[in-house]
């Protein structure tokens, strides 16, 4: 029996999931609101399903995996609220099913270390809305539920060396602040471990091994990039937008024991200088720069 995967908002870590599970035989179906994303889904082997809107009964039907990167809302999970009752009633045959979450749900400890049993008290609405979210999918009875809590993500595309070429980039300097990270392919690579070790109701924390000050990669890049070390900003000062300043409520540094010791992940990227050197050499490679 051919593997299906359904996988719901297929964005930038389900796009690095896709090629693993191509070559695992798998097919895939990926929703998104627009045909232009739908089109460029297509060019990478996914069946695009622009939704909502499309009918979605006959891929429940099929799927034996399902993941889920859609970001709730304060209406609830999108893909629960239209969904729900189908999604409980092809439960039982579902193989894995994967959330991605947010670390954001641990909230702010000051710097220190938090873990997957450490308690969610998140301070930002969107943290909240994802605690919410993980409780409502933990409901469905028989769901052979995953729940990935993801670091900042970067990646091909999602660096910092583009504002460091532009002159825009900051060293945004507020005390104690350390924040852990993800590269995309390290994403990927968890998620296949998973798949391929199924443990209905495990989650997992996603980051590299190195919490870090944000103006410390900014610096970094500038030194790959060999340009001038971007301006300190005071964090207090600084023009920021809420979102952004938001990031900066909360402090922790996340630990990625259980992705190795139960899922025998070696991180590509255990840090944010092997990753950053990679994306430079990347961009080169392909003549971006």
């Amino acid at each position: 029996m051919t593997k299906h995967l359904l996988s719901f908002g297929h964005g930038f870590s389900a796009r690095a999931l896709t090629p693993l599970l191509l070559a695992q035989g798998f097919s895939i179906a990926g929703t998104t609101r627009s045909a232009e994303k739908a089109e460029a889904l297509a060019a990478t082997g996914v069946r695009p399903l622009t939704w909502p809107g499309a009918d979605l009964s006959g891929e429940l039907e099929r799927a034996t995996h399902l993941l889920i990167s859609a970001a709730p809302s304060a209406d609830g999970d999108p893909v629960l609220s239209a969904l729900k009752d189908d999604i409980a009633k092809h439960a039982p045959k579902l193989e894995w099913v994967g959330y991605l979450s947010t670390t954001g749900v641990y909230g702010d400890a000051n710097g220190g270390w938090v873990d997957e049993n450490s308690p969610l008290k998140p301070s930002t609405k969107r943290g909240q809305m994802r605690v919410a979210a993980e409780a409502d999918w933990r409901s469905i009875s028989s769901l052979p539920l995953h729940i990935f809590r993801l670091a900042g993500i970067y990646g091909p595309g999602r660096g910092p060396f583009s504002k460091v070429r532009e002159g825009t980039a900051r060293r945004i300097i507020k005390k104690g602040q350390v924040f852990s990270r993800i590269h995309v392919d390290d994403i990927a690579q968890i998620l296949a471990a998973s798949i391929a070790r199924p443990n209905p109701g495990a989650i997992y924390n996603m980051c590299d091994d190195d919490p870090a000050p944000p103006q410390d990669v900014i610096a970094h890049a500038a030194e790959l990039l060999d340009m001038p070390l971007p301006p300190e900003v005071d964090f207090e000062t600084a023009e920021m937008t809420p979102m952004a300043r938001s990031f900066y409520a909360e402090s922790k540094r996340v630990r990625n024991d259980r992705i190795k010791s139960e899922l025998g992940v070696n991180l590509l990227f255990p840090d944010y200088r092997v990753g950053l050197a990679s994306l430079l050499e990347t961009e080169r490679g392909s003549g971006q720069v």
